[in-house]
This record gives structure tokens, sequence and C-alpha cells, in this order.
């Protein structure tokens, strides 16, 4: 093949634990969609953000090995195309040589450009990652479908595992429990999920006398301090966090800084998060409350219409929390995004995911300086993997 052409690569990486065993998968296509070369390789122990730069890498090599000048990639790692088209910034230590590998491959072609697509539509490059995961665990490869993929589905594979909590779904078997590969998924759920890892901030003098602290602006304790670090230091691991967006409130910005430091992520602030306004409630303990204003008090626990004297119900809590959601999945679709906040609003994006009413609210209990894992899917699923796991505190 001579110069002049214009290519489509699709890349795709996986990893089978986040990190665990790892593969990634590429294709080069010509404008008609004929397959000019595939690449795919198991790397070892990985995450899922490092198989997929090398998933990009080995594509972009292999449209350089057929003689393209244009190549547009296409993959459904929001991270990878946004960082690669220059919108979002590479701050985590282990992404940056892989993005640099990548930005100096690209440099040999004339035009470059990334486009985002549905996990679903990137099915060529997914199963040559999966394919190479399976080779590099010593599977059977399973044999090719004898018709096109639109007659015939290939069959189902363990699908790869992004950062969580290692616990089961619901109804999937654990190895050695049939020996048949679970469905890809039990929900329907399509596309690439923003995962949203909840972190409710650390200890002040108020949360410590379980007094009501809603946009009074008290700042971290020295524990509250020691528990921002250990939460950070736990996320720290976490591989391409595209952002760290907290509430604007001193102890969230605090606990938020902690994070941002040791993630390598942009810090920015969203309103939205801002804890519920309890108005004339604010310092006061649960009793002080109730003995106050003991009928307010009452209706207010039992109906989330009705505000705290001179402050916020917890159904506009909720009306918030759904526009944070929004707008995340808006700006950082597809990618993690650490969330730091306060136990309200934590309370109403779980309470999003799960749609369920406001019972929620009385029911769940947050520690302080506590982990939850959401992930809101583009069809509208949700799915909740980790509720006030506090065992960084330990």
């Amino acid at each position: 093949m001579t110069g002049g052409v214009k290519v489509f690569v699709e890349a795709d990486g996986g990893s089978r634990g986040n990190p665990g065993p790892a593969g990634y998968g590429a294709v080069v296509l010509s404008a008609v969609g004929e397959v000019l070369a595939e690449r795919a390789e198991g790397i070892g122990v990985a995450t899922n953000n490092v198989a997929e730069y090398q998933g990009l890498i080995a594509g972009l090599r292999a449209a350089t090995e057929v003689g393209a000048d244009e190549v547009v990639v296409r993959m459904d790692s929001k991270l990878v195309v946004e960082q690669m088209s220059g919108r979002w910034k590479v701050k985590h230590p282990a992404m940056q040589p892989l993005f640099a590998t990548a930005r100096e491959l690209a440099r040999a072609f004339r035009r470059v450009s990334y486009e985002w697509m549905p996990r679903e539509r990137n099915k060529r490059a997914d199963r040559l990652a999966n394919q190479a995961m399976d080779d590099q665990a010593g599977v059977a490869r399973r044999p090719e479908p004898q018709q096109p993929e639109p007659q015939r589905p290939e069959p189902q594979r363990p699908e790869p595992q992004r950062p969580g909590t290692g616990q089961l779904e619901f109804g999937e078997v654990e190895a050695g429990g049939t020996g048949q590969a679970p469905p890809a998924s039990w929900t329907g759920a399509v596309g690439e999920p923003t995962r949203l890892h909840l972190l409710r901030h650390g200890q002040t003098e108020l949360s410590v006398a379980r007094r009501y602290s809603g946009r009074g602006n008290p700042r971290l304790t020295e524990v509250g301090r020691g528990q921002a670090e250990a939460a950070a230091r736990r996320l720290g691991k976490l591989a391409g966090v595209a952002a760290v967006v907290s509430s604007p409130l001193a102890r969230a910005q605090e606990t938020a800084r902690a994070v941002a430091a040791a993630t390598g992520a942009e810090l920015t602030t969203h309103e939205g998060l801002v804890e519920t306004d309890f108005g004339e409630w604010e310092g006061l303990t649960f009793t002080e409350a109730a003995q106050r204003d003991p009928d307010v008090h009452g209706r207010w626990l039992s109906d989330p219409t009705v505000p705290a004297p001179g402050g916020e119900s917890f159904d506009e809590v909720l009306r918030r929390a759904r526009r944070v959601k929004t707008d995340l999945i808006a700006r950082y679709g597809g990618a993690d995004v650490v969330v730091v906040s306060h136990v309200t609003p934590i309370k109403q994006l779980l309470r999003t995911a799960l749609d369920v009413g406001p019972s929620l609210l009385f029911r769940l209990h947050l520690d302080l300086a506590s982990l939850s894992v959401v992930e809101f899917y583009p069809d509208g699923h949700a799915s909740v993997r980790l509720v006030n796991d506090t065992s960084h505190l330990a």
C-alpha cells in the first residue's frame, strides 16, 4: 500500500481485575471496511487504562506499517479519546509515558483524529483484546463465527472489569462453579459507564458533636485531615481519574485537595454538591432541633418536601443531585470521577442510582471519609458497586 491513504483504527484494552491480567486489541480498516491489519497481545498485570493506551499504540504502529497518512482512531475509552484530543490533561504518572508514546507515533501522520464510540460498536477490537487475555491465561481458543457478526453473535466472554471492589455482581458465578463464563451483563446495561467514586469529607468539630452541619463552614480536625490523606492514598491507586469534583465547603475542599494531589487529577468545584441547608437548625443536635420545632421536625423526617425552618427540603437536594449527575456525565462521560461531598448529596446520588424512595435517606448510614461507588450508563442503567467502605481508615 502506498501513502496518501486514510484508514480507521479501532482499539480496545481490558483488565480482568483492574489491575489484573490484561490485554489489548487493535484493527486497521480501509475506508470501505476492509481489514488491513490486526494486533493483539496479553500484557501481564495492568489496569484498563494502561491496556487501552497499549491498544492505541499498537493500532497506530500498524497504521504506519500499512502506509497510512491519515488516521481516524475510534475507541470506547472516553479517557484516552479526550486526552489524545487535548481536551483533558494527563496528570497520572502511569499514563504520561503511554500518552507520550502515542503522541509521538501520531506525529508520523499527516492527520490524526479521535472519536469515541459505544462499546457495543467496538466489537472487533474488544474480541481481539479478550482473545489475547484468554491466550495469556491458557484458555482454549473459541471457534470463530461462521457467518458475519450481525447474523451470528460471538459467544460471550467475561467482561473486563473496571476499578471496583472485586465483589460479584448479582447472578455471577465464581470460577470453578459451573466452568462456564458468565454473561457480560445481567442488567442489559449498554455503553461505557461513568463511574463516580463518592467520598464523604473527613471529621469536623460539628461531626464529633453530632450536630447539624449544613452550610456552616467548619474545617477538618487533625483526625479529619488524617482521614482525608488515607482516602487519598486509596484513590491514588486508581489509574486515569478524569477529575476530582468537590462541594464548595471548606471541609470537602480540604478532603478533595488531598485526593487531587494523590491522583494527579484536576480539582473542580460544583455548587450542587453542597450539603443540605439546615437553616435555623444549623449547629443543633437532633434532640435540640426536635425540641425546638417538634411539629416541623417530625414532618421533615417523614415528608421530603418539607424544608427545615429557613432551610432546604430533601427533595430540593435530590433535584440538585440529579443535576450534578447529568453535568458530570456530560463532561466526563465514560470516565472515573471522584466526587467529594456530604452525607445527603451522596445518599441522593445513591438513591438516584438505585431508583428507590426517600426512606433510603434514613436507613443508610455513611461514615466520615467513607467511599461509595456508583456507575451511570449512557442508556439510563445504573449500578451501585460499593457503599460506605472505610477499609482505608483501618
